[in-house]
């Protein structure tokens, strides 16, 4: 009894946050990054045009940016327990709701508005609760906390997809919902705002100790939101997350789909989708821990650049081997862009608003997802072929890495207008 209470005392209580948002992230992202899984079921029950089909995502993903402001607004009010908490409600009660419509505009009811109030703020609360709970080590503290995106399309495809095949959507849709609300809404009780209410100071240091000599780092830049907004940096990022959503989404959607159009079985594509998620985890710590050492900026570089290549390849591959190569490499750089980009953030901005930042930041993120989702529909529709869609996504990419090059880190003399 003694020996746990003393590894109790050792252990800080910021990973226990991590684990936490892990679980929630492995249940929550499974279903954000499943709809391709979901995508031709959907789409023969209502008689829609892939662009149709699409566009149930791409409303989700342009109402998900207002809901991850409200949340990002809600989280530096009220704590992050209270809005997972709505998240999980949320989500669960999206996905049982889904499975009962018989119209296609329920679907923008059910599935695009409230999946979007349900997981809109995915990246949000995590990075930034995280963001708080760590300093030296918030490039690995984000890595872990952010595996449970891949780790949410590992379990949760092929899960799915077994589902789907042995019932229908609409099932897999109820049983989905369910557990939803059985992990997450438990899980949101363990989650602290920051260390300062255990009585601690990033990564574990104690007040007893020589607080004079914090890096200075962890101490939040005193700005407004409005003086955020007017840094350069703020808008490179806006756009990167545009850039760089749009091509992920463009992969999540029609991934799949694409798939089977060239030959492969639904489970070999949600084999893919399953590797793409499965070395996402590794690329999350991996690129995190990268992160701290060799600096975030080049960290999210080099995962841009693997990015771009990786969707080139995407584009001859008619293999299936060249399919599994295809997601080793790109799960592995979206995950490590995921990552370091969120820890890049926190370090330009500091952490006094950062719930809110992200927020805003997410309005990015959720434009440039919903125009990779429907462009890559229209595209389809009328070419009947994924390539220049891919090949834009690949663009977009470089892109990315070059905004990345622009980024500095704002200090206090920046928001004094120095």
């Amino acid at each position: 009894m003694l020996s746990v209470l003393k590894f109790k005392d050792r252990l800080f209580y910021g990973w226990v946050v991590v684990v936490a948002f892990l679980v929630i992230g492995i249940t929550l992202y499974g279903i954000q990054f499943s709809f391709g899984v979901f995508f031709k079921s959907i789409q023969s029950e209502f008689n829609l045009t892939r662009a149709a089909t699409s566009a149930i995502l791409s409303v989700n993903m342009l109402l998900a940016g207002v809901s991850a402001v409200l949340a990002g607004w809600a989280l530096d009010k009220y704590g992050p327990r209270i809005v997972i908490l709505s998240m999980g409600l949320f989500t669960g009660l999206s996905l049982l709701l889904t499975s009962q419509t018989n119209s296609p505009w329920q679907l923008f009811i059910t599935y695009s508005l409230l999946l979007a109030m349900g997981t809109g703020a995915l990246y949000v609360v995590p990075t930034s609760t995280v963001s708080r709970w760590f300093d030296k080590k918030r490039g690995l503290a984000l890595g872990i906390a952010g595996s449970g995106s891949g780790l949410g399309m590992v379990i949760m495809a092929p899960f799915a997809t077994y589902l789907i095949y042995n019932f229908d959507w609409r099932m897999a849709y109820i049983v989905i919902g369910l557990i939803t609300w059985f992990m997450v809404i438990p899980l949101s009780r363990l989650l602290k705002r920051e260390p300062r209410e255990i009585g601690a100071l990033p990564d574990g240091l104690s007040h007893s100790k020589d607080i004079a000599n914090r890096d200075e780092s962890i101490q939040p830049v005193d700005s407004s939101l409005l003086q955020v907004f007017r840094t350069r940096s703020f808008w490179l990022v806006i756009f990167i997350w545009l850039f760089f959503a749009s091509s992920l989404f463009l992969i999540f959607t029609h991934l799949v789909p694409h798939a089977t159009d060239i030959g492969f079985s639904a489970g070999d594509a949600a084999t893919v989708l399953s590797l793409m998620g499965g070395v996402g985890i590794a690329g999350k710590v991996l690129m995190g821990v990268a992160s701290d050492r060799i600096g975030r900026k080049l960290t999210a570089i080099i995962c841009a650049l693997l990015q771009a290549g990786a969707m080139v390849w995407l584009i001859w591959s008619q293999d299936l081997w060249m399919l599994y190569l295809f997601a080793l490499v790109y799960g592995f750089a979206y995950s490590g862009f995921g990552s370091s980009m969120g820890a890049l953030i926190g370090d330009t901005f500091g952490l006094g608003k950062i719930g809110a930042i992200f927020g805003v930041l997410e309005i990015g993120f959720g434009i440039g997802a919903a125009i990779g989702s429907t462009v890559g529909g229209i595209i389809f529709d009328v070419s009947n072929s994924y390539s220049v869609a891919f090949l834009m996504g690949a663009i977009a990419m470089l892109i990315t890495a070059l905004l990345i090059v622009l980024v500095r880190r704002e200090s206090r003399k920046t928001f004094d207008g120095g």
